[in-house]
């Protein structure tokens, strides 16, 4: 139970809690104790203060001497608490009050005889001080004294006001124990109320617990009850719901990857096995039959090979695992190569190939081999798109502070409601159009998604400018300035 986060959060306020409380009623305590000395010690003073004016009051009548004057005032010293004791110049008691009720509820108060001797050191000191305190403990009692100096015509006497600090006692033991009995409760019941809150706190996380509990793989589009967006635990919630929403994109992008993957594979394979259990399934074949067998399958094997890697290209990319190999190079000329490497299938489709050159020389810094693939694939793309008789050109420049490379064509265009997915993987505009005719214009739909990540991996993009009923054009762009290293891997 001590590890749930309730049960450490109820822990730790009542722990701070307990250490304030504490810290409280001592300074409280010490202070009140203060106060209750304080307190004592003033109402000592003005005991003396009163005494040594009666004192003096009636050393003024001729008919007594000092020393009958001091016995005379102390007689009607009547207090129950405290005692007045005189002593003369050199230590001897002169006079001394009646004895104070202690706790006891009968005269213990020790005799003059007894205190004098403990009161000596004391009288010393208010001769030089004016006056002083003192604490002493005897019979069971602890006694405050205060001894104060005062001149009866010839004669100087020290006048000592002793009380019992019972009273002062009982208050502050009254004090401890409403302590003792107001922390544990105070504490007790914070305790309660602590664990209360915080369960009801944490309620919410629970829920969310409970609710991420039972998301998985079968209803990712479930999410978390958010209450409050504006406090922590809402924006938990909400960041684990965006959570959610990013795996199950990426999972029905894997599972229509998968469907997308197995259904362009099964095709060729089946055109395969079909050649081949026609070719196996007569004796004797003519030699042109088992050519044309074989030339159907050499076809359809090339295209697997197409296939498998360029899913494995983007299987390492997805990954972060393909390693680029950067260098420095020029556009330009490698897209003029491109151009010149794709002419003659151009030509035997019957489609015009034009090439405008840049005015300048583009130096980039990058992957030679993935930009060059990147060309191909938009060439290749254009090629299979446009009609016999059509025409391709392919521009390469400066647009700004990036180079731009464009292919347009003269095909059918893109119907608008496609353009927004033909980057995505295995998406064909026609799939009805998949090698029928003269020629392959199926392909895989892989070709532009790679050209898109190889642009998006040399911090550029790759983007469809127009297409209508006169044709496409998609233009690449690539920064001008590039810093990298000479081996990066992106992903």
């Amino acid at each position: 139970m001590l590890d749930s986060m309730r049960s450490q959060l109820t822990l730790w306020y009542t722990g701070v809690l307990a250490l304030v409380l504490i810290i409280f009623a001592v300074a409280t305590y010490t202070y009140l104790g203060r106060a209750e000395r304080r307190r004592t010690d003033q109402s000592l003073a003005d005991t003396a203060n009163s005494l040594v004016s009666n004192l003096n009051a009636e050393s003024n009548d001729e008919d007594l001497s000092a020393d009958d004057a001091a016995v005379e005032v102390t007689r009607g010293f009547n207090f129950n608490d405290r005692q007045a004791i005189v002593f003369d110049e050199v230590g001897r008691v002169v006079a001394v009050s009646t004895a104070p009720i202690t706790r006891r509820g009968k005269s213990e108060w020790p005799s003059a005889t007894e205190l004098a001797p403990k009161f000596v050191p004391l009288i010393g000191s208010s001769k030089s001080a004016g006056r002083a305190y003192v604490t002493t403990h005897d019979h069971g009692e602890d006694i405050r004294a205060l001894a104060m100096p005062v001149r009866v015509g010839e004669k100087s006497y020290t006048v000592v006001i002793a009380q019992s600090l019972h009273e002062e006692y009982e208050a502050l033991a009254q004090v401890r124990r409403a302590f003792f009995i107001a922390v544990p409760i105070a504490l007790a019941l914070a305790c309660l109320g602590g664990y209360f809150l915080a369960r009801k706190s944490l309620a919410p996380v629970v829920e969310m617990g409970d609710r991420a509990a039972r998301i998985g793989a079968s209803n990712l589009n479930e999410r978390l009850p958010v209450s409050n967006q504006r406090n922590e635990v809402g924006r938990l919630a909400q960041i684990f719901n965006e959570l959610l929403t990013r795996l199950d994109l990426s999972f029905e992008q894997q599972r229509r990857f998968m469907a997308d993957a197995s259904h362009e594979l099964r095709t060729p394979v089946a055109i395969v096995c079909g050649e081949s259990e026609v070719a196996l399934s007569q004796a004797v074949r003519s030699t042109d039959e088992y050519r044309e067998s074989l030339a159907i399958m050499h076809d359809e094997g090339r295209r697997l090979t197409r296939i498998v890697e360029d899913l494995f290209m983007l299987a390492r990319a997805d990954a972060g695992q393909y390693q680029v190999e950067s260098s420095t190079f020029y556009v330009d000329e490698t897209v003029g190569e491109c151009v010149r490497a794709v002419r003659s299938l151009a030509s035997q489709h019957g489609l015009e190939l034009r090439h405008k050159p840049a005015e300048e020389e583009l130096i980039f810094r990058g992957d030679e081999g993935l930009i060059r693939r990147m060309v191909l694939n938009l060439l290749d793309n254009a090629i299979k798109y446009t009609p016999t008789g059509g025409s391709i050109h392919v521009e390469t420049g400066r647009a700004g502070v990036n180079y731009k490379i464009s292919v347009a064509d003269s095909g059918l265009g893109i119907p608008a409601e496609a353009q927004a997915h033909i980057f995505e993987r295995f998406y064909r505009v026609d799939k009805a159009r998949s090698r029928n005719g003269d020629r392959d214009v199926g392909g895989a739909g892989l070709g532009l998604s790679i050209a898109a990540w190889i642009a998006e991996t040399h911090n550029g993009e790759v983007k469809l400018e127009a297409s209508d009923e006169k044709g496409s054009i998609f233009a690449v762009l690539l920064p001008a300035a590039r810093k990298q290293t000479d081996t990066q891997a992106f992903g």
